[in-house]
């Protein structure tokens, strides 16, 4: 029997998975009622509102389809509930790059993820390189813009 993989977020993440899922389920009476719509005004062969309400429900029965996945398996999890002195996924991380410039970032879910605010994806390659790492660990990733090179110097679970 396989074992269902768990999907590690945020209750911030997780609430956002919810709001998108209750809107895509209150569009499918509006979009059931476009169909009606449309197969009113007869040949179906080349109405094109028919076609496009259709291709819009299939849109959205397999958005919902994926959200309901992600939903049932996630794992909600609380950075200030953690500890320790290694990085782990919800820590927030203060990097120095090459120029002693401090960078943050915390460790997040891959749907929550989101490079301007400061939240990168633990399968991210930075994600990747900095799990399990300490204060002072040195660390090389290449990412699209090139090799980065940084030196861990806070970890913080806020």
């Amino acid at each position: 029997m396989a074992s269902v993989e768990k999907l590690p977020m945020l209750a911030e993440g997780y609430e956002k998975l919810i709001v998108e899922l209750k809107a895509l389920r209150e569009e499918r009476p509006k979009i059931v009622d476009a169909i009606e719509e449309a197969r009113a005004h007869g040949d179906l062969s080349e109405n094109a509102e028919y076609h496009a309400a259709k291709e819009r429900q299939g849109q959205v029965e397999a958005s919902i389809a994926d959200l309901e996945d992600k939903v049932s398996r996630s794992q909600i999890i609380d950075p200030a509930t953690l500890s320790g002195d290694r990085i782990i996924f919800g820590a927030t991380v203060t990097l120095l790059d090459d120029n002693d410039k401090a960078v943050r970032y915390q460790i997040v879910g891959p749907y929550e993820a989101d490079a301007k605010v400061g939240r990168i994806s633990y399968n991210s390659p930075l994600g990747k390189a900095l799990i399990g790492r300490r204060v002072e660990d040195e660390i090389e990733v290449t990412v699209p813009s090139g090799d980065r090179f940084y030196v861990v110097d806070r970890i913080e679970f806020i």
